[in-house]
């Protein structure tokens, strides 16, 4: 099974959110929107600054990012 890495993107920082095995991309999509959620009510001050959640996986090539100010509803395929 697939390694995923998530992270807050702030302007041109990356900070990690962790990492997870998961069954497939889909899933890992999923996962970004439900963080970007949790990070959208637990840290309001990150709402409307335009940071997102990505995904990259094992290889480091990002494949998803969603915005955090949406809470993770919507979603930005790159």
């Amino acid at each position: 099974m697939p390694y995923f890495n998530f992270d807050l993107v702030i302007g041109e920082d990356f900070k990690n959110q962790g990492g997870m095995i998961l069954e497939d991309t889909e899933i890992a999509i999923d996962k970004a929107d439900s963080l970007a959620s949790e990070l959208c009510i637990a840290r309001p001050e990150l709402r409307a600054r335009g940071y997102t959640v990505r995904v990259t996986d094992a290889d480091s090539n990002e494949f998803y990012r969603t915005p955090v100010d949406l809470g993770g509803r919507q979603r930005a395929q790159q």
